[in-house]
This record gives C-alpha cells, structure tokens and sequence, in this order.
C-alpha cells in the first residue's frame, strides 16, 4: 500500500502533511484563489482516500492557501475551457462527484479550517466536513444559481441538515454570501477565530479528537452519517444529473460569459 505521505509527493495542487496522527489537506492553487480543474480534483479526491485509507491517520484537517479555502471550480478551465477527452460531457449513468464521496465516505473526522472565500464548490467541500470552524476572514456562498446550475450533493444532502430547510433553500435560491460571524450564527460554523488562530486552533481540536480510541469516533461518526443525513451516492447522482443538464442552457452560458466578463448577468429562462 502505498502511504499518506509517498502519494502526496507527486501532487501539484495540493499539500498533504501527517503529525500526530492528524492528516491536513490544504488546497494549493492561491494565485486562482484555490479554485479547482480537474488535475485538482483528481488530487483532493487522492489525498482524501490515502488518509482514510492510512492506519497512521485518526483526523483530517482540510483547508486552503491563503488568501482563500476554495473559490468552486476554476470557470475559466471547467465551464469555459475545453472538456478533456476522457470525460463524457453526458454520461449515460451519472455518479456522484468522486472528491464528494471521498470525502463523505471517509469514516474518520474532518475539520474544515476556512481561511477565506468557500464559495460555490468550495462551500460544497466545507459541508463534507463534520465539523466547520472559520477565521473571521471567511466567507460561504452557494453560488450555483447564479451560473445557471444547482449545487452538488453537499447543499442537498448537508446543508438542510446544519442549517435548517429554510435557510438552506434561501442560501441556495439566492447565491448571497455570507460573512464568517453569520455563518456561526446560523449554526453552519462552531467557532470563529482571528485569521492566525485558525490552524492551531483546528489543530488542537483534531488532536483532541485524535487523542480518543480510533474506533469509538469511526462509529460515532458512521451513526451521526445514517441518522443525520440521507444517501449520498443517490442524491449526488441526482445532482449530477441536474448540473450536467442545466450546463446546456443559455441562462449557464450567460452565466459563465458574464462572470468572466465582469458584467451583470441577463438571465432568459432557456
């Protein structure tokens, strides 16, 4: 097998650093903001299963190069750019996103550290996690809307269940974006810290968490996934389904033309 640590050697986009029995993932890609393509992806995808799959790892911290967590996918890349050649633009079967199942199928606690901007995908990562904390820079938007989509399976499948329904849905209809002291408001963070306290005070919990035996904390967290949730591969097949769809609209195409030009959007209906 190979280890944590020998996997994340070859990664470009991403670090992947293990002390004390505590994993941390930190998305590194600052100059787009931590925006994800694809070989991004593929590697959070990696990182993530290599930590769940290491008997070294009890608790996995995922955050991002300042100056943001995640700003969603790379649009200029993933919704503008060429599709690569391996990848159906319509799949006859649709499959949750594999870094989504990654991550909600990884059986032992993730903290997500937001650092800044986690908007659309990059809220979606911060919903995989079992626990959320947010330095007072941190900012979480669903911005799927406003590209024309829906979200993917963390804002059907989590968000509901942290924030309540209503919320979810005005989250979700509207794209806003809200500040790190709203979001612990709403339940959606545990604690806001000042931008330099972030880390180690991620670190302290995960090793609080890590300190405890390994497979009490996988079955409390496997009974928290069945009773506080629903199916994750079902409901993010479903979205997939929906995104993929709806990505052949003009309302998207408007919505992807007009954030890369810098303009209000005009939105159709078709």
């Amino acid at each position: 097998m190979v280890s944590l640590t020998e996997k994340s050697a070859r990664f470009e986009h991403t670090r992947v650093t293990l002390e004390d029995h505590v994993a941390t993932i930190t998305l590194n890609r600052p100059h787009r903001r931590n925006a994800l393509n694809y070989p991004a992806y593929d590697e959070l995808e990696q990182g993530l299963r290599a930590a769940a799959a290491d008997p070294e790892v009890r608790c996995l911290i995922v955050t991002g190069a300042d100056p943001a967590f995640c700003s969603g996918d790379d649009v200029g890349e993933i919704m503008a750019g060429p599709k690569p050649v391996s990848r159906a633009p319509m799949p006859v079967t649709f499959t949750a996103t594999p870094a989504a199942l990654a991550a909600l199928e990884c059986d032992k606690p993730i903290i997500a550290a937001v650092n800044g901007a986690a908007v659309g995908w990059g809220m979606e990562l911060a919903l995989f996690a079992d626990i959320r904390i947010a330095s007072e820079q941190a900012r979480f938007g669903e911005l799927f809307v406003k590209r024309g989509l829906v979200c993917d399976v963390g804002g059907f499948y989590r968000l509901p269940a942290i924030v309540g329904p209503a919320k979810a849905a005005e989250l979700l209809f509207t794209g806003d974006v809200i500040d790190a002291a709203e979001a612990l408001r709403i339940g959606l963070v545990t604690q806001v810290t000042p931008h330099e306290d972030l880390l180690p005070a991620a670190r302290a919990l995960a090793g609080r968490i890590a300190a405890n035996p390994p497979l009490a904390v996988r079955h409390l967290k496997a009974g928290l996934s069945k009773y506080a949730y629903g199916d994750p591969r079902e409901i993010g097949a479903w979205a997939i389904e929906k995104i993929r769809l709806l990505m052949q609209t003009e309302d998207h195409k408007e919505g992807v033309a007009s954030f890369l030009e810098k303009r209000p959007p005009v939105f159709q209906g078709r």
